[in-house]
């Protein structure tokens, strides 16, 4: 089988790129302005897109990693996605891949992040690091794409 993905497809919509499809693991919080902050200028995400709902809180958004995919997120209420918004949290963890997670190690450290585990070589060939966000979800940034 060859694999013969790209980064982006073209859209219906004249001069419009969508990223390829994916999994896109989705967050809710309950302060979304400070995790928008913290994936942001802590750990190095963008903002792609932002729906604001009437009262500040967020219905839809789309943070993408400069390296590849991305990751939603929204405000929890207990409306959201068919009331599963209002659940307690169970302890999660996101793996995003990059080449330098050291890197983000650093700069997480350097904002006074939570740090879950320092940089370290796995026996699976993988250097990985972990920060925890404000709500406690574990961000695992390591060089293993994946078999």
């Amino acid at each position: 089988m060859t694999n013969t993905t790209t980064d982006t497809t073209t859209n219906a919509t004249p001069g419009r790129t969508t990223p390829k499809p994916g999994v896109w693991p989705g967050v809710l919080y309950d302060d979304i302005a400070a995790a928008r902050a913290f994936l942001t200028d802590v750990l190095g995400f963008t903002e792609a897109l932002i729906v604001p709902d009437e009262s500040g809180g967020v219905v839809h958004g789309e943070l993408r990693w400069p390296e590849g995919g991305g990751v939603m997120v929204g405000s929890r209420r207990p409306e959201a996605h068919g009331g599963t918004g209002a659940l307690e949290r169970a302890p999660q963890w996101i793996y995003v891949v990059t080449a330098d997670p050291d890197a983000v190690h650093e700069r997480a450290r350097a904002a006074g992040a939570t740090v879950e585990q320092e940089p370290h070589d796995t026996d699976y060939g993988s250097r990985n690091a972990a920060i925890a966000d404000p709500e406690g979800t574990v961000w695992v940034f390591g060089t293993y794409p994946g078999a």
